[in-house]
């Protein structure tokens, strides 16, 4: 079985889909529909940046939803996914690439979901980290004992294995859950992000995402999508919805997810879109399963002959 695995943001480069869109028609047709929905030009933002724009939240997560889709299409009927999967935004073009939420719809809501993500949390206040070299127990406890001392919020985010998770929070709490786990003999490396993503403090996010989610309408997805927030295959619209609104404040369980789908009987990934980040993170965590790309022509067309 074949899983189809869908990047988030932190992928995004200067050039992202050009390159499919240059060769695949199928491919163009995708950025020329984000573009509709959108109602500016995200394939030029894309193609040409700059990257200060292109790295705003806002554009990023519709940038790496239409490019991971680009390649989806530029497939066409080459190999199908038995499931699929995402890593936080990733989510939602896995829920495309399973036929349970229209292009224009997702590029829209991602658009607005990076909007309200941003909002969220005035610059500065907050802040994430990676731990590297701690377990889980150890980094939960450094979180609990951090937000107790402050009084602040610090939580676990991203659980991406191989022995990194990411923690997110106000800053001073996150900067004293780093410090905690370094004297538990952890590492931790602060990250250069805009926001503290799935953590307590995205309430606000949440709360307005659900009202945009509720305009929109999910259908039954043709194929299971492992979800972030129970790492469990869900084809349930209603659920898949919920869950949408719930990964904003929720960490990201990444490592469980690829776990699931290996115990689901997937022998083989595709990685959908820009970089190969998922690719690393999945060797760290299930190094029996080989993960492919598709970010150029190249890869696309070794897929299509069957080839490695």
């Amino acid at each position: 079985m074949i899983a189809f695995l869908f990047p988030g943001q932190g992928s995004q480069k200067v050039g992202m889909g050009k390159a499919l869109a240059d060769a695949y028609p199928e491919a163009r047709a995708v950025f020329e529909e984000a573009d509709t929905a959108l109602g500016f030009s995200l394939s030029k933002l894309c193609f040409e940046g700059p990257v200060e724009e292109l790295t705003l939240t806002a554009n990023a997560q519709p940038a790496i939803l239409a490019t991971s889709i680009a390649a989806l299409r530029a497939l066409g009927p080459g190999p199908k996914p038995g499931v699929v999967a995402g890593h936080s935004l990733g989510e939602y073009s896995a829920l495309v690439a399973a036929g349970a939420l229209r292009l224009a719809d997702a590029v829209r809501v991602v658009n607005l979901r990076g909007k309200f993500m941003q909002e969220a949390v005035a610059p500065g206040e907050g802040a994430m980290a990676a731990i590297v070299n701690l377990d889980r127990a150890g980094v939960e406890g450094a979180c609990a004992e951090a937000a107790r001392e402050l009084g602040a919020v610090v939580s676990p985010a991203n659980h991406n294995g191989g022995g990194q998770i990411v923690i997110a929070g106000a800053k001073a709490a996150v900067d004293r859950a780093a410090a905690l786990c370094k004297e538990r003999g952890g590492k931790a490396i602060p990250l250069k992000v805009s926001a503290p993503f799935h953590c307590a403090l995205m309430k606000p996010a949440a709360d307005r995402l659900a009202a945009e989610l509720a305009r929109i309408e999910l259908m039954p997805p043709a194929v299971p999508v492992v979800t972030n927030v129970e790492a469990a295959p869900c084809t349930d619209p209603a659920r898949l919805k919920a869950l949408l609104i719930e990964q904003v404040t929720a960490p990201v369980r990444w490592e469980e997810s690829v776990q699931r789908m290996v115990a689901m009987g997937a022998t083989r990934a595709i990685e959908l879109g820009v970089g190969n980040v998922l690719a690393g993170l999945v060797k760290r965590i299930a190094p029996e399963l080989p993960v492919q790309g598709t970010g150029e022509p190249e890869a696309i067309e070794a897929l299509k002959r069957g080839g490695a």
